[in-house]
């Protein structure tokens, strides 16, 4: 069963985030983040370290605020769509009980199937972060659609990127859209969410799991 709760702020919404594992963070799990490694997310998990607040940092809030036009902008270029929101949102499935699933919406096509809406925004700050969405989407962020889709038991994925360069003062803005569909990436979501349920396992038994560190 899905269930959809919505927290009265975000405040509550953070709060809540201990008590499971969720999209941004699935991918520490397999060693995929690279700015956090399966042991950090298990001390974070057991209460050993805290979370540093990143919410006032230029590019989260930028992030943040851009989501809701670019939202708008999707629904305009792909009509085609329902796109659906709600602030504070969390997804449960009793199949994932570890699982937290906050979306940054969800679409139903015109043949009523559910989809992911994901939107991302980032600085491309030299080539190497441009190459690493040449043709696909950075793997922290591919676990991440996974996820949701998991979560939500959704038929396809939608990811929106807005890439943003600056060159000699001068802002180029590149938008790209990756489609998807379940079929595609049926054996990911398993192998995914398996570790993922693993990894709980080491949380409820507060036990340090083997360390997978990330590749920077």
């Amino acid at each position: 069963m899905i269930e959809l709760k919505t927290f009265p702020s975000h405040e509550e919404w953070l709060a809540n985030r201990r008590n499971g594992i969720g999209g941004s963070e699935i991918s520490a799990v397999i060693g995929e983040n690279p700015y956090m490694s399966n042991v950090e997310l298990w001390e974070l998990k057991t209460g050993r370290r805290q979370a540093v607040d990143i919410s006032q940092k230029p590019y989260v809030l930028y992030g943040t605020k851009a989501e809701e036009p670019l939202r708008e902008l999707f629904k305009l270029d792909f009509p085609n769509y329902k796109v659906c929101y709600k602030e504070n949102n969390s997804f449960y499935n009793d199949k994932y009980p570890w699982a937290q699933a906050s979306v940054d919406g969800w679409l139903y096509d015109e043949q009523g199937r559910l989809g992911i809406w994901e939107c991302k925004t980032t600085n491309i700050l030299n080539a190497s972060m441009r190459e690493k969405w040449r043709n696909q989407i950075p793997q922290n962020y591919y676990c991440q659609c996974l996820f949701y889709m998991a979560v939500l038991e959704a038929d396809f994925c939608e990811l929106k990127a807005q890439l943003k360069s600056d060159y000699d003062g001068d802002i180029f803005l590149q938008t790209k859209h990756y489609h998807f569909e379940r079929s595609e990436v049926e054996e990911d979501i398993r192998y995914l969410m398996a570790e993922g349920e693993k990894f709980w396992e080491y949380v409820t038994k507060d036990q340090c799991p083997p360390a997978k560190l990330p590749e920077i």
